[in-house]
């Protein structure tokens, strides 16, 4: 080994050694006049989703496959941290016609 790129591999190894992993990030969705919006998202494993009900009657984020089932207050958020990839098809369990999808990436 050549030892004039010693000091070139150490200061690579020290460099990668302090580089920061992607921040996740916060993506928010409104309720608000029985819509959800937007009604269709895409998030990383790892993000965080703030859903806000901006109605005066509460609402909740319930997913079809089980993943997650947030209740939302009237005039309150709520959040919650995605886990795992996949297409997650969600809904409002007091009003079914309110209908949204998130694809979420590793």
């Amino acid at each position: 080994m050549n030892p004039g790129r010693l000091p070139s591999i150490a200061l690579a190894v020290v460099l990668l050694s302090v580089v920061v992993p992607a921040r996740a990030a916060t993506i928010e969705i409104t309720m608000e006049n029985l819509v959800i919006s937007p009604a269709e998202m895409s998030a990383k494993v790892g993000d965080t989703i703030e859903w806000i009900n901006k109605d005066v009657f509460a609402h909740t984020a319930t997913a079809k496959n089980g993943d997650f089932d947030v209740n939302l207050p009237p005039k309150k958020s709520a959040t919650f941290v995605l886990k795992k990839p996949g297409m997650v098809d969600y809904y409002c369990r007091y009003h079914p016609n309110m209908k949204a999808s998130l694809k979420v990436e590793p």
